[in-house]
């Protein structure tokens, strides 16, 4: 990465943590565009043009967490199937404590869970990795199966993400959550597995 592309990398992270505390602060819907740009020292149209949806200023991630899946089954091992694979990364996001799986801080799950115009962008993020995830099976299966995998995989995801945050929000911290989730996340994948295999 060059000199230019890490600085606006920095740039848009700096705006999205000064977003994110504003918004946590003083409500989600109650922080407008031009008030992150003077708290950020930026143009306007400098937010906008990092951040197109207000709601991405928050879930910043989300391409991250939109492709996620997706790269998963494509950069496997020879030899691994694709759910083998997909719940290797989910126990490995597990073991990080990764924001992948929902893990933050409490004020961030608030702010997440507070906002209906947040909760509803996490559907569509959810939704938008789904068809990632199908759009990258489908080369090695038919339609139908490729998006029937996606939508089980991804409601396991969405399972365990809503559980941690509602963890989170109880007051368990890191740690407590992760072993609670375990057995949850083993459960949930013998069940695809199940599932797949009775095909």
């Amino acid at each position: 990465m060059g000199l230019r592309d890490r600085r606006k990398r920095q740039t848009r992270q700096e705006i999205s943590d000064i977003a994110t505390r504003l918004f946590t602060e003083h409500g989600f819907d109650e922080v407008t565009i031009a008030q992150v740009a003077a708290a950020a020292g930026v143009a306007k149209m400098t937010v906008t043009n990092h951040f197109p949806r207000k709601e991405d200023l928050v879930l910043d991630i989300h391409e991250e967490f939109i492709a996620r899946l997706g790269e998963v089954v494509a950069g496997r091992d020879s030899g691994e199937s694709p759910l083998a694979a997909l719940r290797r990364a989910c126990f490995e996001d597990l073991a990080r404590r990764d924001a992948m799986l929902g893990f933050s801080s409490p004020s961030f799950a608030r702010l997440i869970t507070g906002s209906p115009t947040l909760l509803a962008r996490l559907r569509e993020i959810h939704e938008e990795r789904e068809a990632a995830l199908a759009a990258v099976l489908v080369r090695e299966t038919d339609e139908f199966t490729a998006a029937l995998t996606a939508a089980h995989t991804v409601a396991v995801h969405r399972t365990l993400f809503r559980e941690v945050q509602q963890r989170t929000l109880a007051g368990h911290n890191a740690d407590e959550i992760a072993t609670a989730l375990e057995p949850l996340a083993v459960r949930a994948f013998d069940s695809l597995q199940r599932l797949f295999d009775a095909d």
